[in-house]
């Protein structure tokens, strides 16, 4: 269960502010099927995540258990740096539009998890607890949690999340995760 809840976690905190959430703003003011894109989300994220965590996996299958331990808790640290620079706003590839809410957000939120913070999180996280399921299950519900609120009320949100207070929290788990990782080593 520490893979499931920590997957969650690391992954609701660190997208939020994230460029895959602006761009669920973007989504959900050019489409009114709501629910076409939130589904879009979730079928995006489960083939991206299961993608990393399979990555994450197989690197710890490849290499010496004190290699992986010392990689994976000092990603884990960069990464937890790397939240407190907040996302550039990239234009958004419109020509996907004309297939509907559905497909658009699929294939707009699929590219946009490749090198995204939490695919790379994923990739850790399942590096580290060496549990697929539990890391894309976890991984996609976190994201989940912080997009579908967007989804419904983006611009007032938008407007009151202190996102530097959640950026330093999110720094703070994946810095703990690193931490705990390496002294495990």
């Amino acid at each position: 269960m520490s893979a499931f809840f920590s997957s969650v976690l690391a992954v609701a905190l660190s997208e939020i502010g994230d460029k895959t959430q602006l761009l669920t703003l973007f989504l959900a003011a050019r489409f009114t099927q709501k629910y076409a894109i939130m589904a879009g989300i979730t079928v995006a994220t489960l083939l991206n995540h299961a993608i990393s965590a399979e990555l994450g996996v197989w690197l710890t299958q490849s290499l010496s258990p004190a290699v992986i331990a010392y990689i994976v808790g000092g990603s884990f640290i960069a990464v937890g740096l790397w939240l407190l620079k907040p996302d550039k706003d990239e234009e958004t590839d419109t020509r996907y539009l004309r297939f509907g809410a559905f497909f658009a957000t699929l294939i707009l939120f699929f590219s946009a998890e490749i090198g995204d913070k939490t695919q790379l999180a994923t990739i850790l996280l399942a590096a580290r607890y060496h549990d697929v399921f539990s890391v894309v299950i976890g991984s996609t519900l976190g994201l989940l949690i912080a997009n579908i609120p967007v989804i419904f009320f983006g611009a007032w949100l938008t407007q009151k999340l202190p996102l530097p207070l959640i950026r330093l929290c999110a720094c703070a788990v994946f810095c703990v995760l690193g931490v705990i990782t390496l002294w495990a080593a």
